[in-house]
């Protein structure tokens, strides 16, 4: 009886550790989560204060942020939530433009991960879906904004508080992603190059087999 309940302890201590396995740093890091995924969205403390939009980004007062996404097999043009999400657009924005890295960061990085009737996501400088800016930042969560349609850019994370470079474009609505993932966009043209996108043949880790990629993001203000 001893024998056999040694075993069991041993056995238990074996499955223990083998599970322990599955949340080790070698995991993907800022990899969409699948529609069964929960992550729980962190909200804000009240004491928080909001960033001042105009001074933020440098706009005028009612003025609008566009950015266009030029990229192999077109442009995309989305109009960027400013007033939602202060601080993920001027990270955005920062690094399209050059001013967060020294030099624009998403010039001639691809479209890494494409999922049909789902996503398409870019963003990350090494083209792995491992890499990002060299920091992470909070969660702007806003209720007003969701999943619901097609069009929708958000930002890509690992969890609460890990944005970084990484965005994706949904293809489909994908209310399960609601109060999960940043978003701060949405296309307003070019909604049949996203489409495009999304047909393109992929291989391993839905990376496409011919590369697509973005060739520059210009931030338009009126």
């Amino acid at each position: 009886m001893s024998k056999n309940l040694t075993l069991l302890v041993v056995l238990g201590l074996f499955l223990s550790a083998c599970q322990g396995d599955l949340s080790s740093p070698s995991s993907p890091i800022l990899s969409l989560p699948t529609a069964t995924a929960t992550v729980n969205p962190t909200v804000t403390s009240p004491t928080t204060p909001t960033p001042d939009v105009n001074q933020l980004l440098n706009l005028k007062p009612n003025e609008k942020m566009y950015a266009t996404i030029k990229t192999s097999l077109g442009d995309i043009k989305i109009q960027l939530f400013a007033d939602k999400a202060p601080k993920t657009v001027a990270n955005f924005v920062g690094l399209a433009e050059g001013t967060k890295t020294g030099k624009p960061l998403y010039v001639g990085t691809i479209f890494h991960r494409v999922i049909k009737d789902f996503m398409i996501q870019g963003g990350d400088p090494l083209g792995t879906g491992m890499g990002g800016p060299g920091y992470k930042f909070e969660d702007e969560i806003d209720s007003s904004l969701t999943f619901d349609t097609p069009g929708i850019l958000a930002m890509a994370n690992s969890g609460p508080n890990t944005n970084g470079s990484q965005f994706f474009i949904t293809t489909a609505p994908t209310t399960w992603l609601n109060g999960k993932h940043t978003i701060f966009g949405k296309v307003v043209s070019g909604m049949d190059i996203v489409t495009k996108i999304e047909n393109t043949p992929v291989g391993e880790n839905d990376k496409p087999v011919t590369p697509v990629t973005i060739e520059s993001i210009s931030i338009e203000r009126k």
